[in-house]
């Protein structure tokens, strides 16, 4: 790729800001909010896109909320909210203006839920959530608390996760479900028959 003076000049300040954020990654590309970075871990080789922002819980400063592993990408306005605990694996590609979160403001399925009391005042709802490795999740993906993505599962773009999906899938829609599974006898994707699951 060819670069021009000012792309260059921006990717170096990205890349010694880089280095004082996660040392060990590749390039964090500005603006970036980072909330609470001391219970952040990060693996090598983590890249970002633009205008990402990622939040830990402040009142938790011994515990790593958020695991990041090896060779993750994230691109431009990706969201991760992790209360109590948000593991991503490695080799993860993550895609634009994804949201990925284990909080909630309230739990609408517990018994006592009041839906009187306004959104801000709901007692915080944290369930974790897990990525596995080599996971694709496409643009403009929702994760939502208690979701488990086994390894080498594809997220369609769109689609809102509100269930755990098993490793080997692509799953897409709103809620997601699994539409095809890997069949590595075949070495190739296999339909799912949603009439039957």
């Amino acid at each position: 790729m060819k670069y021009s003076i000012s792309e260059i000049v921006y990717l170096s300040i990205c890349k010694v800001v880089s280095f004082f954020l996660v040392p060990q990654s590749k390039i964090i590309r500005l603006p970036i909010d980072l909330r609470n970075r001391k219970a952040m871990s990060f693996g090598i080789n983590f890249t970002t896109g633009k205008y990402c922002r990622i939040e830990t819980n402040r009142n938790n400063r011994t515990i790593k909320s958020l695991r990041i592993g090896n060779n993750v990408q994230i691109n431009d306005f990706v969201h991760i909210s992790a209360w109590e605990q948000v593991v991503i694996g490695n080799d993860v590609l993550i895609a634009s203006k994804v949201y990925i979160s284990d909080v909630s403001h309230g739990n609408m399925k517990e018994q006592n839920y009041d839906i009187t009391i306004a959104p801000i005042k709901q007692k915080l709802y944290c369930k974790p959530v897990h990525i596995g490795d080599k996971v694709w999740v496409g643009e403009s993906v929702c994760i939502l608390p208690g979701v488990t993505i086994g390894e080498c599962s594809i997220i369609g773009a769109g689609s809102v996760v509100t269930k755990s999906i098993p490793p080997y899938s692509i799953a897409v829609g709103t809620p997601a479900k699994v539409i095809k599974r890997y069949n590595f006898d075949t070495r190739s994707w296999i339909k799912v028959d949603l009439d039957k699951m």
